[in-house]
């Protein structure tokens, strides 16, 4: 499956080393350095291999575009309590270097990333629960809160989130903000577009993009136990709830409003050059469409009448405590700061604009910032993407019979067998 998206989370970081895991690029040393006293030196590194740890009280490690957004308010945070500070670049596979760094004692005190990375950080002793103060949690969204969840422990600290959403181009829709998938259809074919909707499947499928109408139709990925948790031992692909999915796919399919000829390499550029009543993306979608100047709405992915709400994923981003962290105590500090006041994020969003989960933030940047602001708010309709290490097993094989569905495959023998390679997989 190939997901291409201008996004700040990896799919299924679970699968360290799979082809899901898309690495950030950038330069493999320190993003930057700062001490309360003068730089600390952050180390070099072999090309795909992490950093020597820098020589500070405080070392994060992330991606390039986080790592850019960080500098400035770790700096700030490092002086104003005399300690020095670095922010590292991992390039590549950030989380296989980080776990096998954290198991050598040499790796960093906290790493910022993905949501969906906690069960396998979890799995692999590579990070601590956090103590969030009690007043901070009345003030971040539900779903931060609920992304970094996992066993009932609080594993990380939320600060922003993602969730895909409908873009509707006024100029070819009267329907800006459609009630139902056939609503918009009917919209989408009034219009005269070329293309209703624009939404990546590709010969591989995507069932990230997919899952809204997925999960609409009655699909759903694991089922959960009597503690609420996923049961990874209860597969969703392959029973009825998903093959019924897969005959509302095919319909789609078949009315040629989905198409494998779409894909992440193409979606967003159907909508912006006017091909594509509808776009199903996410806020990585935002400048290209503004770039273009066109006359948008944005609202929520609709559901089939009939069915089930369309339930999107969320994905969250959030700093961890490293289990095996020189100063765990230090890490625990900061992140108590971001926990408990939005000015570290605050500090971060002129150079990553991502959607807050911070509900004081999300009102201060509501006037010039609506629509990132917007997204936030739709999140609460998604649901956190499953943070089981056994999620790598989904993302390939459900993808791929989607695909095959558009493509007019049968819906049943198409799931059912998909479903049978996940369980294989899944053991």
């Amino acid at each position: 499956m190939q997901i291409r998206r201008k996004s700040f989370l990896a799919l299924s970081g679970a699968a360290a080393g799979s082809a899901l895991l898309a690495a950030c690029g950038g330069d493999e040393t320190a993003a930057g350095s700062s001490d309360a006293g003068g730089a600390s030196d952050a180390g070099g590194a072999e090309e795909g291999a992490a950093p020597a740890r820098a020589d500070a009280d405080l070392v994060i490690w992330t991606d390039e575009e986080k790592a850019a957004s960080l500098e400035e308010p770790v700096a700030t945070w490092g002086e104003a309590n005399g300690l020095s500070v670095a922010v590292q670049i991992v390039a590549d596979d950030l989380q296989g270097n980080f776990i096998t760094a954290n198991q050598a004692g040499n790796g960093p005190d906290m790493i910022v990333a993905a949501h969906d990375w906690i069960g396998n950080l979890v799995q692999n002793g590579s990070i601590s629960p956090v103590q969030l103060p009690g007043d901070a949690t009345e003030d971040i969204a539900p779903i931060g809160l609920e992304a970094v969840t996992y066993d009932s422990q609080t594993y990380g600290v939320p600060y922003a989130v993602e969730t895909l959403v409908m873009f509707a181009n006024k100029e070819l829709t009267d329907v800006p903000e459609p009630k139902t998938v056939e609503e918009m259809v009917a919209a989408g074919e009034a219009g005269g577009a070329d293309n209703v909707l624009s939404l990546p499947v590709g010969e591989q499928g995507d069932a990230y993009h997919m899952e809204a109408f997925y999960s609409s139709a009655g699909g759903y990925l694991f089922g959960t136990d009597t503690e609420g948790d996923f049961d990874p031992s209860d597969v969703g692909v392959g029973q009825e709830g998903s093959i019924s999915a897969g005959e509302k796919i095919k319909e789609l399919g078949d009315q040629g409003v989905l198409s494998t000829s779409i894909t992440g390499d193409n979606a967003i550029s159907l909508f912006t050059d006017g091909k594509a009543a509808y776009l199903v993306s996410g806020p990585w979608a935002l400048e290209d469409i503004r770039t273009a100047e066109i006359d948008f709405a944005m609202g929520p992915v609709p559901g089939f009448e009939g069915l089930e709400a369309a339930v999107p994923f969320a994905g969250v981003n959030a700093f961890y405590v490293a289990a095996g962290g020189k100063n765990p105590a230090i890490a625990q500090q900061f992140a108590t700061a971001v926990a408990s006041s939005p000015d570290i994020v605050e500090q971060m969003f002129p150079r990553n604009e991502l959607p807050p989960v911070n509900l004081t933030l999300q009102e201060k940047l509501a006037a010039d910032f609506p629509e990132i602001v917007k997204i936030a708010e739709l999140a609460e309709g998604a649901d956190p993407m499953p943070a089981l290490p056994e999620m790598a097993t989904i993302w390939e094989p459900l993808g791929q019979a989607q695909a095959n569905i558009v493509g007019g495959a049968d819906p049943e023998s198409t799931m059912t067998s998909a479903g049978e390679e996940i369980t294989s997989q899944i053991g």
